[in-house]
């Protein structure tokens, strides 16, 4: 078997997510050996980690630099910040944002890397920058593909989209791309068995995540060991209190609200006819969780209430529905912390992703083999 390290760099790399998913924590050959992100807290998360090789600062003002020279590396990969494609900022026709992937691909090229996998929001694809980046990869001699991958379909209890565009300069990454599903709805059952692996597992839940954790205590990051650290409340008022109550039973949300206490509901919502359905919403037990995004703590901003207790999620329970390990290190404050977990990809399907990438490496590898040999 080939034991052989690829050198890893991870652009816009938040804490670590989807490093984390390429290293040995979760079965693969990837040596960390250069990050960026331009925040701070985050910085210090991923080297606390991986090692202090994560440099905080603007990755533009980083290439900029005469000494900025970034090592070779095999792969690389990276999720360019995605506001601008995000369907709240869709008006934004020239929000500087949507154009990080072009330093994303410069560092590609300056690294020598054989091999990127770029991660976004689904809106990327079909969009005229997802085309621009695959011309601009082309003229660097990639092959590329894409796809739009869900979360739960790869062991993540939570039902997360993103999008994915995979580079290859040693073959075709058709071959390996996308990642064959692990898990399946168990209410839809398989659409298509060529997607999934044989056995497929069903869908990993709520339950499964967080199930085993106690009540939280205190409203401040814990001196205990992991997972307690990150396992504390919030101080909500009476009113808050009064509406959790009474959208008491799982799978409710704002409507419910509306329904059964109208007096409890904000003006806002009520004038709100459409849209947002999982506002003030409470998840299920036995279903994977909705997006996790970096306000969690706040159920007024999705289906962020625990399924039984009155009472959001806490940093730890969507670190779990995250997948990121009891033992991963968070550093910063509890709004920083927020940000870095919900922002992350998760480590499981980043782990998924790095199948795909080391067969792909190896396949070439296994081919010049072959060929030296008869040489």
């Amino acid at each position: 078997m080939n034991n052989r390290e690829y050198r890893l760099v991870d652009l816009f790399s938040g804490a670590g997510g989807l490093t984390l998913g390429f290293t040995k924590s979760f079965g693969h050959s990837f040596l960390p050996i250069w990050a960026n992100d331009s925040n701070e807290s985050a910085v210090q998360t991923y080297n606390k980690n991986f090692g202090k090789h994560c440099i905080h600062g603007d990755i533009l003002s980083l290439l900029s630099r005469a000494d900025g020279r970034i090592p070779f590396a095999d792969v690389v990969i990276g999720g360019p910040p995605c506001q601008g494609f995000s369907l709240l900022n869709k008006q934004r026709t020239q929000d500087p944002r949507k154009q990080l992937w072009r330093p994303f691909l410069e560092v590609v090229q300056k690294t020598g890397s054989r091999v990127f996998l770029m991660e976004n929001v689904p809106q990327l694809l079909g969009s005229p920058e997802h085309e621009e980046i695959v011309r601009e990869a082309e003229a660097l001699g990639f092959v590329c593909t894409w796809a739009k991958l869900c979360a739960a379909d790869y062991g993540v209890p939570q039902t997360r989209w993103r999008a994915f565009i995979l580079g290859s300069r040693i073959g075709d990454p058709t071959r390996f791309f996308p990642p064959r599903k692990t898990h399946r709805n168990p209410s839809n059952g398989t659409s298509s068995e060529s997607e999934y692996v044989p056995n497929p597992l069903p869908w990993r839940t709520v339950r499964d995540a967080i199930a085993d954790l106690p009540p939280p205590v205190g409203v401040h990051i814990r001196e205990d060991s992991p997972p307690l650290d990150l396992h504390f409340g919030r101080n909500p008022t009476a009113i808050s209190l009064r509406r959790y109550k009474t959208v008491s039973k799982e799978g409710m949300n704002r409507i419910d609200l509306q329904r059964l206490a109208p007096e409890l509901t904000p003006d806002c919502w009520i004038r709100k006819e459409s849209g947002g359905t999982d506002l003030f919403g409470r998840l299920w037990w036995d279903r994977p969780a909705f997006t996790i995004r970096t306000e969690f703590f706040k159920p007024e901003k999705g289906r962020y209430l625990h399924p039984s207790q009155h009472r959001p999620i806490t940093h730890r329970e969507a670190a779990r529905l995250q997948t990121f390990p009891d033992d991963f290190r968070f550093c910063g404050s509890k709004i920083e912390i927020a940000k870095q977990i919900g922002n992350a990809v998760p480590p499981l399907l980043a782990a998924r992703l790095a199948d795909c990438v080391t067969e792909l490496i190896r396949s070439s590898e296994e081919r010049d083999d072959v060929r030296q040999a008869h040489a």
